[in-house]
């Protein structure tokens, strides 16, 4: 069977102010010209559908037209919810959606679908985002300490066996993954999952890190976003994983790049050095930019001029002597750079001559993440 691994969409989402659905319906079309061209017999979407629990209804229109291109071409779709999702609204019409062949994990745990080709029974495990705290509520007697404990749990509630083909959709953070800033992750790291729990099983269509990867082993892997949603990604090669899995054991894993509609671009000089036609005449004009200026004094109503010739411009700022030399601010963006857990431990040793320690720092870690939750 071959199988398209796609996740985090993020449908509706906005990059420094920008909306990016005319970019994600761009994206979407050239994914289904990939399940056309390599004659796909299934879609993997492993998380963060949406950006938001509450998207707006173009991001709504968008997933349905995509899904509906799916069903017109008898390819099913296997999609569970994200920390960026709703689970209940994905899980909207699942009943009726499966005899269409659009599967959605609904509101369990861990949903284990079975599906049949020339090699036998195919099972395709679709595990939502969890915590300990959702395995607690829906498994009354267990009691999840970590991230490990919980997915370990909800992998119990559905019976495998080892000897035929598995395939797991989930939305975590495996630990030894590499992050990027447009990420959402928990803090101090509590939200990491062990590869081990994995083990068994043939592929792991990870979502929620955002840049393609695999972790420990090949077939756990993260195809990453289909867009670039910061620049910190800019250097990223976005692509759709696909998945050839024929009789146990067999599993060929490859990529086909995707080519966005708009790329990110960062470019830096003095200000007659980017407007100079001899700059930017061989450069995409609709591409979104983050511009530095270098010029020693700030240039009077830059951002508008700048946008008359890169008019995506979504980012500018100075880097000059000027800027360099405000300490203060410098120290206000160092601040920004470190984590809550970070402040609150240099805090705690300046104001004690001790570090923390671990004890106390597991239980300060875990104390952040509940109020981080109840802010939500």
């Amino acid at each position: 069977m071959r199988l398209l691994h796609i996740s985090d969409l993020h449908l509706g989402k906005r990059v420094n102010e920008y909306s990016m659905l005319e970019d994600q319906k761009d994206i979407l079309k050239k994914i289904i010209d990939i399940a056309d061209q390599e004659k796909a017999e299934g879609i993997l979407i492993a998380g963060d559908v949406y950006d938001k629990p509450v998207p707006p209804a173009e991001a709504v229109r968008l997933l349905d037209q995509f899904l509906n291109s799916m069903v017109n071409r008898s390819i099913p779709v296997f999609f569970i919810s994200g920390n960026h999702d709703s689970q209940d609204r994905l899980a909207f019409g699942a009943a009726l959606f499966r005899k269409s062949g659009v599967y959605t994990a609904g509101e369990t745990l861990c949903e284990k679908i079975t599906v049949q080709d020339e090699f036998g029974p195919l099972h395709i495990w679709m595990m939502p985002f969890l915590k300990p705290a959702y395995v607690k509520a829906a498994c009354p007697g267990e009691d999840p300490e970590t991230y490990t404990d919980a997915v370990r749990i909800a992998l119990g509630t559905q019976k495998m066996d080892p000897e035929e083909r598995n395939i797991l959709i989930a939305h975590q953070f495996v630990t030894g993954a590499k992050t990027c800033e447009s990420e959402e992750l928990s803090i101090g790291g509590l939200d990491q999952v062990d590869a081990s729990v994995f083990d068994e099983f043939d592929y792991v269509a990870l979502g929620h890190l955002h840049r393609p990867q695999s972790v420990g082993k090949e077939k756990i892997r993260y195809c990453g976003t289909p867009l670039k949603y910061s620049f910190s990604e800019i250097r990223d090669k976005k692509s759709v994983t696909i998945l050839d899995i024929r009789e146990k054991g067999n599993t060929k894993i490859e990529t086909i790049p995707l080519i966005p509609k708009r790329d990110l671009v960062e470019i830096r000089g003095t200000y007659m050095e980017l407007t100079a036609k001899s700059f930017y005449e061989n450069l995409d004009p609709e591409a979104y930019y983050h511009i530095t200026l270098t010029d020693p004094e700030d240039v009077l109503d830059a951002l508008s001029k700048l946008r008359l010739i890169y008019p995506n411009m979504m980012k500018m700022d100075y880097d000059n002597d000027r800027a360099r030399s405000q300490s203060e601010f410098e120290a206000a963006k160092e601040m920004e750079r470190k984590s809550p857990e970070e402040l609150l431990e240099e805090f705690y040793e300046m104001q004690n001559g001790q570090p923390l320690s671990e004890k106390q720092r597991k239980l300060v870690l875990e104390m952040m993440e509940e109020i981080w939750e109840g802010s939500k």
